[in-house]
């Protein structure tokens, strides 16, 4: 009896000490890394081509007050990108949620006050200094060395307007672009950019905001077709095959 009482009063002392080696050995909660992929496109531009690391939080929804709109819902991407190309990369991001289930397109706004809002909730010391999608590309992402600690560096993307047109949208997809400096054109057709594509799904409806928001695997990159016109001297587009080439000519 005796040493069914000291086992349990063991057990019970235990109890904290196994609660903190699990909390130890759990990742971060909610966080997830985009693995990098090869695309075929990526062939033509041989060893110039560069991809930064990417982590990132499913999305989240908070309500703030912003000035001018007043109190709006809105919807925010926490990420961390990672440079680990062997040289500063300047990080210029383009977010694009397109929903899956209505077929609109939102880009990501500069909306200082949701960002200080964000910041309360997921960075209360300050540590992260979480950056919004200007202030990110002010400086270059810089170079985490071999065998070193990731020099991580915290941005937010953000969304107002997905719940005034869409609210009961379930199945969106984010867009990002800027992590690389793969373009491609196919038969001189538009302008592509190696762009990440993460996939979610929403488990609720418009009456609950605190619904989850799920993320559906795998994160998946492609060239997609962008609107923007890169300076073509800073990359390499692959080139036309040799006997193609000659025969245009003739």
């Amino acid at each position: 009896m005796l040493r069914r009482r000291f086992g349990l009063v063991l057990l019970l002392a235990l109890i904290p000490a196994l609660s903190l080696v699990v909390a130890q050995t759990v990742g971060p909660f909610n966080e997830r890394e985009a693995k990098k992929q090869a695309n075929i496109q990526d062939i033509g531009l041989g060893e110039k081509i560069w991809v930064l690391d990417f982590r990132f939080k499913d999305p989240r929804l908070i309500t703030v007050d912003i000035p001018g709109k007043g109190k709006k819902v809105v919807w925010y991407l926490w990420y961390q990108v990672i440079n680990n190309t062997g040289e500063p990369r300047v990080f210029i991001p383009d977010f694009e949620l397109v929903t899956l289930d209505k077929h609109t397109v939102h880009k990501d706004q500069i909306i200082p006050k949701a960002v200080e809002a964000i910041k309360k909730v997921e960075d209360p010391t300050g540590y992260l200094d979480i950056k919004d999608s200007v202030t990110i590309a002010s400086q270059p992402i810089p170079v985490t060395k071999p065998n070193s600690a990731p020099r991580a560096v915290t941005g937010v993307a953000v969304w107002d307007d997905i719940f005034g047109q869409q609210p009961d949208t379930t199945r969106f997809s984010i867009f990002v672009t800027g992590l690389s400096n793969g373009w491609s054109m196919v038969d001189k057709g538009p302008l592509r950019r190696k762009t990440l594509q993460l996939n979610f799904k929403r488990l609720s409806d418009r009456f609950h905001l605190d619904a989850e928001v799920k993320f559906v695997s795998p994160a998946e990159w492609l060239y997609r077709a962008s609107n923007l016109t890169p300076d073509l001297k800073d990359i390499k587009l692959p080139e036309e095959p040799k006997a193609e080439k000659e025969k245009a000519e003739k």
